[in-house]
């Protein structure tokens, strides 16, 4: 995790009240960032959020946000995203609508079952396109929520569109030296664990439905309450004979424990149904019924397991759990704004409960080569940080979040910058 990488991030979070009348008043949070990668080049962008609330609102509760997130890289990698989330637009439904566009030309790829796909740091030292391939990933999300009453039950409904684009990193762009018999992508494309129907890329058309129980006291870190959810999303369309379902079941609690102090945890579940073989692009593709950064897949990474290496843990069945204690050491206004600095410190961890099926037809040569070993079960993806936030208005949260994996099979420290807590 961010090897042979300098990372300066600057951040500027003027957040600051717009406008106001009788009725309404706004407000937006910003951050410029600037780093360099040696694989991407130099990162510039920002990301603004703009919120409206009611004149006696607390901030704990907008009406209206509107998100907008551009970055690019020197060496052609970015993010491109704009996201309105509302329980106005239609009366008694939330809506959170997502147009996103990413290009990633070193997006991970460790093979598929976790353990059982050997990770070898000094094949990555080596040569850092080993375990990489290119995507370029374009996503229409809709999600919808309701209420049934008033005691926190209530449904989900959504539409997605995944339009993705796969290929081998172009190390000429790049400046990047070949692999001798190819890179870990390469090699599953040649031993056919990636079939040629795939190997570009696809589109998938989703719907999703599920039903929820929600009674957190608010959105944004909440202090008390329970979030369950159980989603069903369904391919309904996209390229090629690769129709199946995912199933995703997912339960967070928060309690408050000591004034200031919290204690939040969530577990996921996720399954996947299909007569056929599902495209690998899609298998790290995780449900949720609503995304607070701006990709949500595989086990490791900033949204999964932190400190894990993302898209480390990729399996048909798979479940983890995050454990979270949440303190804002200190809360000040000024300029009529609220703001807090707070520490979290977290425990998380993942497991493959139903492996990807991988040929048996390989011989001892092919799977030396393709880094395979025996699947073993119960085997957990173990990690552990801690974080800063700074909170803005409440619902405008810069996140840092520093996490060690246990085994080095999973890497070593994960580093992620961001905005909003993980759930």
């Amino acid at each position: 995790m961010f090897k042979n990488q300098i990372y300066i991030i600057i951040l500027l979070l003027p957040s600051v009240i717009l406008a106001q009348n009788n009725t309404y008043k706004y407000s937006f949070g910003a951050i410029p960032a600037i780093s360099y990668d040696s694989d991407l080049g130099y990162q510039y962008g920002a990301a603004i959020n703009l919120y409206q609330y009611n004149k006696k609102s607390d901030y704990s509760k907008y009406n209206h946000s509107l998100y907008l997130e551009w970055s690019r890289f020197s060496k052609g990698s970015g993010i491109n995203r704009i996201t309105y989330d509302s329980d106005k637009l239609l009366k008694h439904v939330r809506s959170t609508l997502d147009i996103t566009y990413m290009t990633d030309q070193m997006m991970d790829f460790y093979g598929f079952n976790g353990y059982q796909s050997e990770y070898k740091s000094d094949y990555e030292q080596i040569n850092r396109q080993f375990y990489k391939y290119d995507r370029k990933l374009f996503r229409i999300k809709a999600d919808f929520q309701g209420k049934f009453n008033d005691n926190g039950f209530g449904w989900i409904g959504g539409y997605l569109l995944y339009n993705i684009k796969t290929d081998t990193v172009n190390i000429n762009k790049l400046n990047l030296k070949p692999v001798q018999g190819g890179n870990l992508y390469q090699r599953y494309l040649e031993n056919n664990l990636i079939s040629s129907e795939e190997a570009n890329g696809g589109v998938i058309h989703y719907l999703k439905l599920g039903l929820k129980y929600d009674t957190r006291n608010r959105l944004a870190n909440p202090t008390n309450g329970v979030w369950t959810e159980a989603i069903l999303q369904t391919a309904i369309a996209g390229s090629g004979n690769f129709s199946h379902s995912k199933l995703a079941i997912v339960h967070r609690q928060y309690f408050n424990l000591l004034n200031e102090l919290n204690f939040a945890y969530r577990v996921y579940y996720h399954a996947t149904f299909s007569k056929s073989d599902i495209p690998f692009y899609a298998q790290p593709l995780l449900v949720s019924s609503y995304l607070s950064a701006s990709t949500f897949q595989g086990i490791g990474g900033q949204t999964t397991v932190r400190g894990v290496m993302r898209n480390r843990v990729v399996g048909n069945d798979i479940a983890f759990a995050n454990l979270e204690l949440r303190y804002k050491s200190l809360k000040f206004s000024t300029f009529k704004q609220q703001f807090y600095i707070g520490i979290n410190v977290f425990f998380d961890s993942g497991i493959i409960l139903k492996p990807i099926s991988v040929s048996n037809q390989l011989s001892i040569q092919e799977k030396e080569s393709l880094l395979l070993g025996n699947f073993e079960k119960g085997k957990l993806h173990n990690s552990a940080g801690i974080g800063i936030k700074i909170g803005w208005n409440e619902n405008f949260v810069v996140s840092a979040d520093v996490g060690k994996a246990f085994n080095s099979q999973d890497g070593s420290l994960g580093i992620y910058l961001g905005l909003n807590y993980l759930y």
